[in-house]
């Protein structure tokens, strides 16, 4: 299983631009808290915290993702990127446990916020520099499909809605409502609990070999049954390791086809299928008509 020069250098891209924007925010929104003492930018400090910590995740298992198929990994590493997403889904349940510890801890013990211009600042900073990388993330998904980068740009919208909730809080506070601040910060804990229940159930998908969707399986049918020579298709048979979705069919031929010919009909059927799902793994056996469907 093998991808194209361009789409290993647009994940590896990707996963610098994370790790850097990740950096960055931390460093800001550290200094906004140290000065604002808010729970809100707390929340989303430890956010941007668990974002450089999946970001380093997804930087090597990307990076193992995209080695070449070995003597012991026959099938590639694709499935590396599926790890990373279930440390990931562990790392975010577990920041936002945190989150909703300080939060409660707040509410039960309030403290004055200070310099909150400072924050709101920072926050507004914040967005534009991750509204920045989620843009070039989904370029990278629609040219790649890859699950690491998908589950880093879920991060970052996530990262962008706790942002969002933070201003809203500081803004609150600055009109008079600091009492607003820790219930918005248990708000972000929850939202982020809920995005990591949604990285771990792709993960698992991936790991238990979950079926292409419908639609997709029904286009690799109706692809392989368009070629020349195809009298029919069955025992389709799918699945998804990392960025490369993989795909087993039997193709119905006939009988008195000479090996040659049957050969060539199932070449091209890879390649009009390569069309549609570039990088895929295919392998097609060939079935007399006269059998009809074994499976």
């Amino acid at each position: 299983m093998t991808m194209t020069h361009d789409k290993a250098r647009l994940l590896r891209l990707a996963t610098y631009a994370s790790v850097a924007t990740a950096t960055l925010l931390i460093l800001v929104k550290l200094a906004a808290w140290l000065i604002t003492g808010s729970v809100s930018v707390l929340a989303s400090l430890v956010d941007s915290l668990m974002d450089v910590g999946a970001s380093v995740v997804n930087l090597l298992a990307v990076r193992w993702s995209l080695l070449p198929a070995d003597a012991e990994h026959r099938f590639g590493h694709g499935k590396a990127e599926s790890l990373a997403g279930l440390g990931q889904a562990a790392f975010i349940a577990g920041s936002a446990a945190f989150l909703a510890l300080q939060a409660v801890d707040r509410l039960i013990h309030p403290q004055p916020l200070a310099d909150l211009g400072v924050g709101v600042a920072v926050m507004v900073f914040a967005m534009a520099a991750t509204l920045l990388l989620l843009s070039f993330q989904r370029h990278v998904i629609r040219a790649t499909g890859s699950t690491a980068i998908r589950a880093d740009a879920l991060h970052y919208a996530t990262d962008l809605a706790t942002n969002s909730a933070t201003l809203i809080a500081l803004v609150c506070a600055m009109f008079g409502w600091p009492g607003l601040d820790p219930i918005f910060a248990l708000g972000i804990a929850l939202f982020i609990l809920y995005s990591a229940v949604q990285i771990a159930r792709e993960a698992v998908d991936l790991l238990m070999d979950r079926e292409l969707s419908v639609d997709d399986r029904a286009r690799i049918e109706s692809v392989a049954a368009a070629v020349p020579g195809v009298l029919g298709v069955h025992g389709l048979r799918t699945r998804r390791s990392g960025h490369v979705p993989v795909m087993q069919l039997h193709l119905e031929l006939d009988d008195d086809l000479a090996l040659l010919a049957a050969h060539r009909i199932c070449d091209q059927v890879e390649a009009a299928l390569r069309v549609e799902f570039p990088g895929a793994d295919i392998t097609i056996h060939q079935d007399p008509r006269s059998l009809g469907p074994e499976d």
